[in-house]
């Protein structure tokens, strides 16, 4: 099988991963930092193959030279609201309506009376839907904090070219969901993009960090996503894509091979530091390749 133009290196014994037979979403997983150093290092083999790059950062110790860094931190003023986002034409109206029915627990009919509201003109930011003194107002105010008034104020960012996320400083794991799923949003779309979220369990953890993983996952052409993160989590085990095993307690390591189907045997050979196991699933076979990380993880 010839490898597609975007095939990487991701073991030194000449292992490659590629989008294009593999699957478009990589999982790494791995003890410490070894997950961030491998993020980072891919990120870079994508940018060398003209892919521009988008990162997702709770570690804050993502390498590489953005365009756009956005360093998150809780009280920032961000103009991070879905509603004025979608006037700026990041995505529709219906969108940002959905984003903040997650965020607030929104029924359906009080959903729809905010998109209606906002089609109007009646509203053209989350908190003039706090004010507006309807019914979903209310509901909006059982969750609503300083935080999200806070994240919303100001006008919203331009995304352009290579963009860094850094949520590094940003305490609030609720605050991590709700700028998780909204850039999910603004992002989803975007092709010949390298797309990276580490640690995924954490960026995944609250019920809106969860809507965003698969805006993010979802094959489409011309992207590809890898997601590294120090917990097996079944939410992450369970996404389709082959997977990376780095170093990690025995336990975790049998965890991540049982999930993919390898059999027990030579093939679940334990994986020591600066060593990898590509895991690769198709429909007739499970096939595990074992090697050392490339120079540039290390």
């Amino acid at each position: 099988m010839r490898p597609s133009r975007i095939a990487v290196k991701v073991l030194e014994e000449e292992v490659f991963y590629d989008p294009v037979y593999h699957g478009r979403t990589l999982k790494v997983f791995g003890m410490d930092d070894y997950p961030v150093r491998f993020l980072s290092y891919i990120a870079g083999q994508y940018r060398k193959l003209g892919y521009s790059a988008v990162v997702f950062d709770t570690t804050g110790r993502v390498d590489g030279n953005f365009d756009t860094v956005l360093e998150i931190r809780d009280g920032g003023n961000y103009g991070l609201d879905p509603i004025k986002l979608s006037k700026a034409g990041y995505f529709d109206p219906y969108t940002a309506v959905t984003i903040v029915q997650t965020l607030y627990g929104l029924d359906r009919s009080l959903t729809e009376r905010l998109y209606v509201d906002v089609l109007l003109g009646k509203v053209s930011s989350v908190p003039e839907a706090v004010k507006r003194n309807e019914k979903y107002s209310e509901v909006i105010l059982e969750s609503y904090t300083a935080l999200d008034e806070a994240l919303y104020s100001g006008e919203p960012p331009r995304f352009e070219g290579s963009v860094l996320v850094d949520m590094g400083e940003t305490h609030s794991i609720t605050l991590v969901g709700t700028v998780f799923l909204t850039l999910s949003a603004v992002f989803e779309r975007r092709r010949n993009t390298f797309v990276g979220l580490v640690d995924g369990a954490v960026l995944g953890y609250t019920t809106a960090g969860s809507a965003g993983i698969p805006l993010l996952t979802r094959p489409i052409k011309h992207r590809v996503t890898v997601i590294g993160s120090q917990y097996a989590v079944d939410s992450l085990l369970n996404l389709a894509g082959p997977t990376l095993l780095l170093y990690h307690d025995p336990d975790i390591q049998s965890l991540v091979y049982e999930s993919n189907g390898v059999p027990p045997g030579p093939t679940r050979k334990f994986v020591a530091k600066n060593m990898g196991a590509l895991i690769i699933r198709s429909p007739e076979s499970v096939d595990v390749h074992h090697g050392e990380l490339p120079e540039g993880v290390l």
